[in-house]
């Protein structure tokens, strides 16, 4: 199937969705930029797969990321389409509480997508197109026990669309927020814990592409997860932390 794109640039591509994103956009015809610290994994996946030209990067290097963006401008032209994948998870509670920790998930979750916008979005509004996906996750809607580094920095990423998609309202620029449920990928491989309706990663991959061809401001699965998560966001701050006290506090642990 034809996609709508012609150049995409996704960060995070070296694993999980953001692999598995750029393979199937390169499939349906997309010349795809994908970036990701690993140079030799995005080197093997360019020569497995035509259309993906390797791209390494660490987005937390705001130097790096105007650098990247003009090498994509120069070889293979206008980002027509942006998927800011790059992300870390790592499990975090009040009793391994690590500024350090979570500062870094700050880093690459969020401002790692603040150094991208800031060289999207200038071209794109001077041409008046372009489409953003920021990926964020449902850990942004509510804070939860084993979350206290990694959902902060999606809940900033959810807000930063939502102030993006009124900023840009007219422009011609399309901002999206993907919020992901538990999605199986080498990311959430390690986790301890039960992932509710988790999806394959090929499913969560056309979950995306559906919603960016149809122009979604969020894009949200699995929808029974998703549904719960906005449910919790609803509840009044009282009922929300009796029940997150009474069914989803994890087990205070050293470390």
């Amino acid at each position: 199937m034809q996609a709508q794109w012609r150049t995409a640039w996704i960060t995070g591509a070296s694993s999980g969705i953001g692999r598995e994103l750029a393979i199937a956009l390169a499939e349906r015809g997309v010349t795809v930029a994908a970036s990701a610290r690993s140079g030799d994994t995005l080197a093997e996946m360019a020569r497995a797969h035509k259309g993906i030209a390797p791209l390494p990067l660490d987005v937390t290097d705001a130097a790096a990321v105007a650098g990247a963006a003009r090498s994509i401008a120069g070889t293979l032209g206008d980002v027509d389409l942006a998927v800011l994948n790059a992300g870390i998870w790592e499990t975090m509670s009040a009793h391994s509480y690590s500024a350090g920790r979570a500062a870094h998930s700050m880093a690459v979750n969020y401002t790692g997508i603040a150094n991208c916008l800031e060289v999207l979005l200038p071209p794109m509004l001077a041409r008046g197109s372009g489409h953003i996906a920021l990926m964020s996750s449902l850990a942004g809607y509510r804070g939860l026990g084993r979350t206290a580094a990694y959902g902060p920095s999606k809940a900033a990423v959810i807000n930063l669309a939502e102030s993006l998609r009124v900023g840009l309202l007219g422009s011609g620029v399309t901002i999206s927020v993907i919020n992901p449920g538990f999605v199986a990928t080498p990311m959430s491989a390690n986790n301890k814990f039960p992932m509710p309706f988790i999806v394959p990663v090929e499913e969560a991959v056309q979950h995306i592409i559906r919603g960016l061809e149809r122009g979604k401001y969020e894009i949200a699965f699995p929808w029974q997860l998703a549904a719960f998560m906005k449910l919790l966001r609803l509840m009044p701050n009282g009922l929300f932390f009796w029940y997150a006290r009474t069914f989803m506090r994890p087990r205070a642990r050293k470390g």
